[in-house]
């Protein structure tokens, strides 16, 4: 470059910030003014619209680098995209710099080790297919657009969880560029607390650039059970789930779902948007035990429909998909952890589902236990795992004229539930991280202290703040 050459490219550096971190990325960055920014800005919540001064589409650890020494030199506030599914939308900001990893979606698996790593930008989807090539599967969640990352690092449950517990448990390394730049590994053998902390913790401690998992033998057919009752049989419905779900092997795991029943041919007409309470259980094990051991959730009561099926793993991960469009619904997602599933607790959900605003959402009952609850509250960031129960409140609608509504009625069934509760939320589930602190310190209880320590070691200025935050000291 001439000496001409390098004059402008420093006048156009100080004229426009941005510049300065395009000498330095290989990736693309894309600013408000640019054709595609309403575009690349979208996240998974259509409720979400936030303007970020800048969006950094990284394409490798270097970009990601460059990134963060960016935004900590000038102090414009952080978010981490990687598949931009946190209900909060978190993947974005207003007024900062968004690091997005959707470009970096590499996968590598080995099937003579049975480990996989993935890149930070990965979905569940771009999972599933590699390791399902090799008769393998990660533990993942039941929505196959969302990014593993966020997932991952707040725990991450799915269909495998009793039988293989959360995301978490099996991560096994991590690379992760620190508030500070650097770029270190995070392993049994090397940082190993900072490979706790990311076992639930959250993106609190950097960017996580690539996951290395554990990979376990499923498929490539699993038994679904799919059983449909009235809502005039709800509470008996769950009570029978009540008892049912300690009873259950590990290669089980399932919901009960109080939803509004659509409109599909397999459901008789007359309850066509009505409540209802939906059995869904997905059997990993040997297909033919699968229905021996689900025969007794399928001939409980009277259902109005059962669905049940071999199928093939990945279509039974795509299960959901369809009904969780991305821009299109609206979602306010929150959870408790129950003590148990009481009477009393039945009845406020049956209500609940009763005077739901929109037939789009549902109050989901999520059966836990088996390896997902032998593993120590002080084992992994995650904490305790005693309670038999998780109860996501999905509040999912279409209109902006009914945000106010449908808000407020996950809040009520927030405060509904509450007193059964064991003050522990599942952080993906976060609202809109309105009761952030209150979520963090009810959730980590005794691992706190331990995490606040790893943030002020990783993180002291706070850098990684828009998530469900653990504030350094």
């Amino acid at each position: 470059m001439t000496a001409q050459g390098a004059g402008k490219v420093t006048a156009d550096v100080r004229d426009d910030p941005a510049r300065e971190l395009g000498l330095s990325f290989r990736g693309t960055l894309v600013r408000p003014a640019d054709e595609d920014y309403d575009a690349v800005r979208q996240v998974w919540n259509g409720m979400v619209d936030r303007r970020p001064a800048l969006i950094a589409r990284c394409a490798g650890v270097a970009d990601v680098i460059s990134a963060v020494n960016h935004a900590r030199e000038r102090g414009l506030p952080v978010a981490v995209r990687g598949g931009g599914h946190n209900v909060a939308g978190s993947a974005v900001c207003d007024d900062g710099l968004v690091i997005d990893l959707s470009l970096m979606n590499g996968i590598r698996v080995d099937p003579g080790s049975g480990t996989v790593r993935a890149e930070g930008g990965a979905t569940i989807g771009d999972l599933d297919h590699e390791t399902q090539a090799f008769g393998l599967a990660v533990p993942m969640g039941v929505v196959t657009a969302t990014g593993i990352a966020g997932l991952t690092l707040g725990g991450g449950l799915g269909w495998l969880r009793r039988r293989h517990g959360l995301s978490s448990d099996n991560l096994i390394s991590a690379d992760v560029v620190t508030a500070d730049g650097r770029l270190v590994t995070a392993s049994e053998e090397e940082n190993a607390d900072l490979l706790w902390g990311l076992q639930g913790g959250g993106g609190n401690f950097g960017v996580v650039t690539s996951f290395e998992y554990r990979a376990h033998p499923v498929g490539p057919d699993v038994f679904l059970a799919f059983v449909v009752h009235a809502g005039t049989d709800a509470a008996d419905a769950l009570r029978f789930y009540r008892e049912w779900a300690p009873t259950a092997p590990d290669e089980v795991s399932s919901f009960a779902i109080l939803w509004h029943a659509p409109e599909i041919d397999e459901i008789p007409a007359e309850h066509h948007h009505a409540p209802i309470v939906v059995y869904l259980a997905v059997h990993s094990g040997d297909v033919g035990r699968a229905q021996q051991d689900l025969t007794s959730l399928r001939e409980f009561g009277s259902p109005i429909a059962d669905l049940s099926d071999t199928l093939p793993y990945l279509e039974v991960q795509r299960f959901f998909d369809a009904d969780y469009p991305a821009h299109e619904m609206r979602y306010y997602w929150k959870s408790h952890y129950l003590q148990g599933l009481p009477d009393d607790a039945i009845a406020a959900l049956v209500e609940l589902n009763e005077n739901t605003p929109s037939p789009h959402s549902t109050l989901d009952v999520w059966q836990l236990g088996g390896a997902f609850s032998r593993v120590g509250p002080g084992d992994t960031a995650f904490g305790d795992r005693s309670a038999p129960f998780l109860l996501g409140i999905e509040s999912n609608w279409e209109s902006p004229a009914d945000d106010a509504a449908c808000v407020e009625w996950g809040r009520d069934a927030f405060r509904a539930l509450e007193p059964f509760s064991t003050g522990a939320q599942y952080v993906n589930f976060p609202g809109l991280y309105e009761d952030g602190d209150e979520m963090v310190r009810g959730t980590f209880g005794a691992n706190l202290d331990r995490l606040v320590d790893l943030k002020s070691r990783y993180d002291p200025s706070n850098l990684f703040r828009l998530n469900h935050n653990i504030p350094p000291k």
